[in-house]
């Protein structure tokens, strides 16, 4: 390629990001809670050779404010992020696995653990999307905390917990050096005990002793993913991940976004690779721009709303979408993390339809050219913290 490739994920939730999603005649609601729903939408991802996908999750249901809205006419429950995760990772072979678990009211060792195991059964395609759980009504879940009503402070309060329980998972993932199941049958050592290390680390809200249960996953560290919306999210992205989620408006505003994130790593004195940074977008996509327009027209009246989100919102041809790309690259953007308004149909349009208008622009990559999701992002194998 004349230039470095472009990286693209997509955002999977439920029946898709138009909460009348699950109307759309392509639908399939019946299936939302079972295994092969999930493994046609991953599998359909990998043809198109995308980089990972991410899976939505929550601590309560899908819902708008501090409680339940209400309406009946929208989808309510998911499945395990994680879970669902090692469940599909069998059926693929080289795409990523992104879920999201939450860094509140989760316990940080067995968050690290089971991430771990997803990257030990995928073959080292693991990530994780960290998220913090802000809502009073999914504290009440567990009865260990009160949220105030007002959650400004309190969500700044959650990200450094949430910077405290990358810390400790990176540290765990790290507690098992690499060769430190040696399996001597001769004399009876299955692991060398001293390549074994304690995370020992005591902070704020938690202190944790180790090491880990899980070995070392294959790729060292899977990549630790966040989604940001300013300063202090920023910061945590800076600080302790790999990847960052951004939500710009115009090619003008991906320029801020990527200088603020940019000013956040140097601020926060990150050494080695830089983050790389995706743009969000939700997308409706149709061979002709009025057919989508139609279609998003058509969902916005099923559910008596025109679509809302936080993420900017393209409607139209899977070609002018490849075009956009292109242009808010160079703004210095890594990649995208596209939102399918509906599914599978959505998500077609990107593998099938946008897929290939990037191939034809040379900017996306013909084949996977790499068996990690930190060598599909050009990351590096990290070096063990202990044994180095």
């Amino acid at each position: 390629m004349a230039v470095d490739p472009l990286h693209l994920a997509v955002a999977l939730d439920g029946a898709g990001w138009h909460p009348g999603a699950w109307r759309d005649p392509a639908a399939r609601p019946r299936e939302l809670f079972s295994a092969g729903y999930w493994i046609d939408l991953v599998t359909e991802a990998e043809r198109g050779g995308l980089d990972f996908v991410t899976i939505e999750d929550a601590l309560g249901l899908q819902f708008t404010g501090d409680g339940p809205d209400g309406r009946r006419d929208r989808v309510r429950g998911r499945l395990d992020a994680v879970l669902l995760a090692a469940r599909v990772a069998p059926s693929t072979r080289a795409i990523g696995l992104v879920p999201t678990a939450t860094t509140t009211h989760t316990e940080p060792f067995h968050v690290a653990t089971m991430l771990a195991t997803l990257d030990h059964v995928s073959g080292g395609r693991a990530g994780w999307r960290a998220q913090v759980s802000a809502r009073r009504g999914e504290a009440a879940h567990f009865g260990r905390r009160e949220f105030p009503p007002d959650g400004d402070g309190t969500r700044t309060d959650l990200l450094g917990e949430a910077a405290d329980v990358v810390e400790v998972a990176r540290r765990l993932w790290d507690g098992w050096e690499d060769d430190a199941v040696i399996r001597h049958v001769a004399t009876g050592r299955f692991i060398d005990r001293d390549k074994l290390h304690y995370a020992d680390f005591t902070g704020r809200w938690f202190s944790v002793k180790g090491p880990s249960i899980t070995p070392r996953p294959p790729q060292g560290q899977p990549p630790v993913t966040v989604l940001a919306h300013a300063d202090p999210a920023y910061r945590l992205a800076a600080g302790g991940a790999d990847v960052v989620y951004v939500t710009p408006r115009d090619e003008r505003d991906a320029a801020s976004i990527v200088a603020v994130v940019r000013g956040a790593e140097a601020a926060q004195g990150r050494t080695g690779e830089p983050l790389r940074i995706f743009a969000d977008l939700l997308v409706v996509l149709d061979q002709d721009a009025g057919a989508a327009a139609e279609r998003k027209a058509r969902l916005d009246a099923q559910d008596g709303a025109e679509l809302a989100s936080d993420a900017a919102v393209f409607t139209g041809t899977p070609r002018a979408l490849a075009d956009l790309l292109i242009e808010w690259r160079r703004a210095g953007l890594d990649g995208y993390r596209l939102r399918p308004a509906a599914l599978p149909r959505d998500l077609e349009g990107i593998t099938r339809g946008l897929v290939p208008a990037l191939r034809e622009r040379g900017v996306f990559r013909h084949d996977y050219e790499a068996g990690t999701l930190r060598g599909l992002l050009g990351l590096s194998r990290p070096v063990n913290r202990y044994a180095a």
